[in-house]
């Protein structure tokens, strides 16, 4: 029997390419991140120096898993499995749940390693698109629709990126009773948690709100800490036990170092911190955004949104996003997102949560390089 291609990660393949070869690299999804001495305290620096470097606890140490824990309503250390990353998190959630002919219900635009992996795996992939006439809102009808007797699960990330799009109280019910109508698994990526911004509070994990599901997240996005590369799944027990066994394959376990800074990072005084830091590099990066579109005329537009360090640019030129994007690279220097990685053609994922000076700098070359399409 022939194997279906291969489905490549596009955007991070994309990204490793060439983020350490551009000026400036707009097409992560995280803010400026920390040097190691900016945030620790003398005694924190030598807790780290302190932490041996041999095999740590597989599923993560008790002390970070009880600090994770301790984040959501009545969990304990037994429901979290520490991963290299949230990326980890989520392939394990694929091996663990999903069989070749399983339907994999995703959102769309979003990130997309679980559409990808599903594919890989020979399930059938369907996407859940987020309107943008309706502020990126999912059509929930619709996902009534595509979840049917064979969905095995629903993925979603909440918040969205590349949208910043948060689902509401009422939309998260509606997700959850289309899994629960079949017995489908829901799967919640909440990376971005802790992104939002213009007073909008944290917006509240799925933990809780059903049985048959499992929350991931790390310390990438809303802490600026990815290159820790720690992240978690949070699920009933026997469910952390079958991520765990496919975890020893796969990593054996996350490094004790980073498993020691998260700690740290997961204290409330720290995290408070931590979150601040985010949300204003996130809000300075807006407003320059929103003074560079006045200067575009109709060529850029981006609707608002309340999480994420992100601007999902819609343009309005002749071309493809990933063709655009090549031309930003190639005659500006600059590295940004094709929305195609992302399910949405015509549109640029920006990466705003960098000094201002530096956003803005970038993206007056990306309005020099559209003026230069224009003209031609």
């Amino acid at each position: 029997m022939t194997r279906a291609p291969f489905q490549s990660f596009e955007l991070e393949h994309y990204q490793s390419l060439y983020e350490h070869e551009v000026e400036f690299n707009l097409a992560d999804s995280s803010v400026k991140c920390l040097g190691t001495r900016e945030w620790l305290t003398p005694d924190e620096q030598a807790a780290l120096l302190d932490t041996g470097l041999f095999y740590p606890q597989v599923n993560g140490t008790l002390d970070l898993r009880q600090r994770i824990a301790a984040l959501y309503t009545d969990a304990d250390a037994a429901n979290v499995l520490v991963t290299v990353g949230a990326s980890q998190a989520n392939s394990m959630v694929c091996a663990t749940l999903l069989q070749p002919g399983d339907e994999v219900v995703v959102m769309s635009p979003g990130y997309r390693q679980v559409w990808g992996h599903a594919k890989n795996i020979g399930c059938v992939v369907k996407e859940l698109p987020l309107d943008p006439a309706r502020g990126w809102r999912p059509d929930l009808d619709m996902l009534d629709r595509l979840v049917t007797s064979r969905t095995r699960l629903v993925a979603i990330v909440n918040p969205n990126n590349p949208t910043g799009t948060i689902l509401s109280s009422e939309e998260g019910d509606r997700v959850i009773a289309a899994c629960a109508r079949v017995g489908a698994w829901l799967h919640v990526d909440e990376v971005y948690g802790g992104t939002e911004i213009d007073g909008f509070g944290e917006t509240p994990s799925f933990w809780g709100r059903y049985d048959r599901l499992i929350c991931t997240n790390s310390l990438s996005k809303a802490y600026g800490l990815s290159g820790l590369r720690i992240g978690w799944a949070i699920t009933d027990r026997q469910t952390i036990e079958d991520l765990w066994r496919r975890h020893e394959y796969a990593v054996i376990a996350a490094a004790a170092p980073s498993m020691t800074l998260a700690s740290i990072a997961l204290q409330p005084a720290k995290r408070r911190f931590l979150l601040e830091r985010q949300r204003n590099l996130s809000s300075a990066g807006r407003q320059v955004l929103a003074s560079w579109l006045r200067d575009q005329g109709n060529v850029f537009s981006v609707l608002p949104s309340p999480a994420t360090s992100l601007g999902f640019v819609r343009f309005d030129l002749p071309m493809t996003s990933f063709e655009l994007a090549e031309a930003i690279r190639t005659k500006a220097n600059v590295l940004v997102a094709p929305g195609s990685f992302l399910g949405a053609e015509q549109h640029l994922r920006i990466t705003l949560g960098y000094e201002p000076e530096k956003v803005a700098k970038a993206l007056d070359r990306i309005g020099a390089v559209a003026a230069e399409i224009r003209r031609a």
